[in-house]
Parts: C-alpha cells; structure tokens; sequence
C-alpha cells in the first residue's frame, strides 16, 4: 500500500545551467582522497600510514568511537600525504593512483540466504556502512540499533539536481539486491519517495513501498518524507540513504569488490557544458572543471552539492562522499547600488514587495553568491512557514537550539530535522541567519547531552 503526498508549502528556485541528460567520463584522476570531514562526528584513528600502498576497498581508517565502521580507499594506490590541522586533526588522506587499479575481494553474499547479521558484517567490513545515516542527528547510522523504518528519496526537487533516472540507469539489479539486504536489516518498512509524474526506476522493485510525491522544493527532501509518513519521536531510529549509494551496496553484494565509480551533475550557469560526469568518490575536482571550461581565473563559487546544501569546494577539491552533484555559479562579491529600493526583476523571492519573480513561475535565474542584506536579529515575517512543510515550528526550534534549551528542542521535533530541511528557510531568511548551521550545532549538543 502506498501513500500520494502532496505538498502545497515550499519553493522551486530554477536556476541556469542543468546538466543535459547524457552520460561523459571524466579525465581519469591520478589522485584522490578521502576527507574524514565527509562524515560527521566520526573521530577517524588510522590504520594504514604514509607511504603504504592500498587497494580499492581497503580499509585505511575506522571510527574511534566504533572500531566496527571501516572507511575505505576509493583506488588502489600509495598514500603520499596524511593532511593534518589543528591538535592534528586528519584533514584528509591523499592517495596517488596506480595506472592499473587493483580491487580487494571482499567476498559475495547471497542475499536471499545470508542473516541480518552477516549483511551487516558485510557492510561494515567493506566501507560500504557510512552510506547509511539515521535520524535523530543526521549521522552515520548506529550499527547495534534496529530503525523502525528506512527511507528513501528518488525524487530530486533541489535547484539542479542530478536525475536519478538518469544516474541509476542500468542498474535495476545492484539497486534490488542492496533494497533486499536492508530489508533484511529492520523489521519495519522501506519507504521509496519517486515523483508523482513520470517513470520512476524505483516503480518497478519489490520489497519497497513508494509513495508518490507532488509540490515544490523540499518535497523531495527525505526529511519531508518522514515528516509525512513516520514521524520520529524519542526513543525512535529510522535510517535513510540515497538512491545511488544503493547501487555501491548492490555491486558489493553481487562482486565482493567497493566500486566507487559515481555519476554527478555537473551543472551551473557557469559551466558552459552542464552534463553528467562519470567519475569516483575522493577524485580531483580538477580533472572535470578544467576539462569542460572553467579557467582557474574564473570568479566563480564552485559548490560540491547544490547551491543550497552544498560546501564550497577550491578548484583542487576533491569529489566527497555523499554528493552527487558538481555546481558553479558566479561569486556574488560585488555591491549592488540602491539593490534594496528597487524593483527586482532577475532574482527569485517568496514575497511579492518589489519583486516579481512569482509572474514567471518557469523562469530560469542567473543567480550568484550574493546574500543580498547582511546579518541581523530575526525578524517576524511568515516567510519561513511559507517555504517549510514539516509540521514543525521553524523559528521557535531555530531559537531554541540558539539558547540551548534541550527540553523544548525536543518537544519542537528536534529529533526528526537535519540541517538541510532548513536550507530553503535559510534562503528566504531576510535576517540572514545560517539555519543549517544553527541545526547543526543544536543536533551535536542533543548527541552530547543526551546521546
């Protein structure tokens, strides 16, 4: 049984630039590397060292707080540089590649007979594990505990999304062999969100219950998603992973190898090419930017993510763990004469005071960085409601993580939100308040003080 959702809160901010629906294959990269700050709240303790060489698939760090999860080399390599930060913190691991790739044979599992018990081994065993986070707090998820339900969103409604048609396709057998291991793995149901219209890849699994979605951004945001089906309350757990991480999970399950090959949008008004490029998690950002026309002297932001939930990235950044999508817009460093007291005809807006982008819904934005006001105390305005469809109090449970109050965090629905469920209230602040990061840091202090 299924269950139609219909959004009518949110907002779609179309921007120039989406990446036409074929398929390129990105400069093979010589190097790569993989980012503990990929992964939050994970204090990484390393088991290979510099100068060692790796396979693809080979451990190089776990998680001190839980030896079980394995973080894993993306290529077969040598590791030529241990980045380090303040109190040596590991920024990254830097791993030159071999010319010929070498995989580590982690061993099939037949799915149909393994136990939960053995999937989950597996999936630890094999660096495939961090692919899936929980709710409360938005992180790794917790290996010893059992959700309630997992979720997943097919239905890409962020500014430029990568298609998952278009990322998944040919690869209905690893998305069904991953969908029946985590079935396996809780004894509630997977939810599958696909959109409302059109074919969805997801339409034709078993073992999975999806839920038709129709409205504007965030309604594809997994978090809505839960919001309307499977609340979490505390006490509670429910997982959520992304389409295209199924398939790494599936092609392990089925070959006993880690392939970190990914597909990303590679999208943006300053791309002059916007495409899909095959690449790998960890692999030099460069070997895409500067082969399809960005010029290292281009005043760009380039973003790993999209515009809203994304980091920005330098041109020698490295592909990160979860994103699918590679985005560059203009940087908006520049002062906008009177940009305040004029009508505005190039930029979107929630409200109708001098602005008219709600008369071309379907208009594409050539937007920038610009945040268009400066930073101030909040300011009453509805806005946030307008944009936000959860059946939450946006500015009260922003106020509450600000002053730390744990009781009304909790009775506010802190325990179901992530950071980007705020990315869209963040966009139509006119205060200019940073909701994810408030988000953030009340959902650290909630793992701190409460666990």
């Amino acid at each position: 049984m299924s269950t139609d959702i219909s959004i009518k809160t949110g907002l779609d901010i179309k921007l120039k630039g989406a990446a036409k629906p074929f398929v390129d294959a990105a400069i093979k990269s010589k190097y790569f590397a993989v980012k503990p700050s990929d992964f939050h709240g994970i204090i990484p303790k390393l088991i290979l060292k510099e100068g060692e060489s790796v396979k693809a698939g080979e451990a190089i760090f776990y998680d001190k707080s839980n030896e079980a999860i394995k973080f894993v080399a993306p290529a077969s390599g040598k590791i030529i540089e241990i980045a380090r930060g303040e109190k040596r913190r590991i920024l990254s691991i830097k791993i030159e590649a071999d010319s010929t790739q070498s995989m580590l044979d982690h061993g099939k599992l037949d799915v149909s007979s393994a136990s939960a018990e053995e999937i989950k081994a597996k999936l630890l065993s094999s660096g495939c594990w961090p692919f899936i986070k929980q709710r409360p707090y938005d992180i790794i998820a917790n290996p010893t505990s059992e959700p309630k339900s997992i979720f997943i969103s097919a239905h890409a409604t962020a500014p430029l999304a990568a298609s998952n048609e278009v990322v998944l396709k040919g690869h209905e057998e690893a998305l069904q062999t991953a969908l029946d291991a985590l079935a396996k793995l809780t004894k509630g149901l997977i939810h599958v969100g696909i959109p409302s219209s059109g074919e969805s890849i997801f339409g034709g699994m078993s073992g999975v219950v999806t839920h038709k979605i129709k409205g504007p951004h965030p309604s594809g945001n997994v978090g809505t998603l839960i919001n309307k089906i499977d609340p979490v309350n505390k006490g509670e757990v429910v997982w959520t992973i992304s389409p295209q991480d199924l398939v790494i999970i599936g092609k392990l399950l089925l070959t006993g190898e880690f392939d970190a090959t990914r597909v990303i949008a590679f999208c943006g008004s300053s791309v002059s090419e916007p495409r899909y490029m095959q690449t790998k998690i960890g692999a030099e950002l460069s070997t895409i930017l500067y082969d399809k026309g960005i010029e290292q002297s281009d005043h760009v932001r380039i973003i790993m993510g999209n515009v809203l939930t994304g980091k920005q990235s330098a041109p020698d950044g490295y592909v990160d763990f979860y994103n699918n999508s590679l985005t560059v817009i203009p940087e908006g460093d520049d002062y906008e004469l009177f940009g305040w007291n004029k009508p505005v005809f190039d930029k979107i807006s929630s409200t109708r005071a001098l602005t008219f982008s709600w008369l071309f819904p379907n208009k594409e934005y050539d937007l920038n960085t610009n945040t268009n006001g400066e930073h101030r105390a909040f300011v009453v305005t509805g806005n946030y409601e307008a944009v936000f469809p959860l059946d939450i109090y946006p500015m009260q449970l922003l106020k509450s993580c600000m002053y730390k109050d744990l009781d009304e965090m909790e009775a506010l629905g802190m325990y179901e939100v992530a950071p980007e469920d705020f990315a869209l209230t963040e966009f139509v602040c006119v205060s200019k308040q940073p909701h994810q990061e408030i988000i953030r840091e009340g959902l650290d202090l909630m793992i701190k003080e409460i666990g």
